[in-house]
């Protein structure tokens, strides 16, 4: 592992790995559910380097943090490697249990000292949506994941992007870049962007 901590695929996989193997071995099973980047990097090989990794684990909290910390030391990783701010940015509908999915048990299912949830396609999108970044659309990190979301999920018009962001977050709350923002992607995700997510194994 590189000392600078920039997770692409293969460091992800082995930090969780790592943090499993030291679970299990203090006689735990913990639970973990990951959003953002790394979320897309798992599940739809979003070709990523992601600084840090978004994630919740509020019933394990002190003891997820005292491995992470004891890892960063260890290989030189910064401290908040492993960092839950993405608390501010969940949903209402997070704890229904339909909105993440059950992606890994590390470092195995025998051996099972961590279990490793995503988000849902849906509910990243429509967190993506709701933390979209105002300004440089085509080359926004934020529009290039709200586009492949949309592909791995079907939606082609901003009415039903928008329709699926209010199942999670209400008329509210979203700020009036999130309609703005949708109709300018979707207005420019035509045929020629319209490509599959590359199915290779590299992130």
């Amino acid at each position: 592992m590189s000392d600078n901590k920039n997770f692409d695929r293969s460091p992800l996989e082995y930090a969780l790995a790592e943090l499993g193997r030291r679970a299990f071995a203090a006689g735990r099973t913990v639970e973990i559910v990951i959003y953002g980047g790394s979320a897309l990097l798992l599940t739809l090989n979003r070709q990523i380097n992601t600084g840090d990794v978004d994630a919740v684990f509020e019933g394990n909290r002190d003891f997820i943090k005292k491995l992470a910390v004891e890892m960063a030391e260890e290989f030189g990783w910064d401290e908040n490697w492993l960092n839950d701010g993405v608390k501010g940015w969940l949903s209402k509908r997070d704890a229904d249990p339909d909105v993440k999915t059950l992606f890994k048990t590390y470092p195995a299912e025998d051996q099972p000292g961590l279990r490793v949830y995503t988000a849902r396609p849906e509910y990243l999108f429509a967190m993506k949506c709701r933390a979209m970044r105002v300004g440089g659309v085509e080359t926004n990190s934020d529009i290039d994941d709200i586009k492949l979301l949309a592909r791995a999920i079907g939606i082609k018009d901003s009415q039903d992007a928008l329709t699926l962001v209010e199942k999670f977050y209400p008329q509210n709350v979203l700020q009036p870049k999130t309609r703005l923002g949708l109709e300018e992607i979707f207005s420019n995700l035509g045929p020629d962007n319209d490509q599959a997510p590359s199915s290779s194994s590299q992130p």
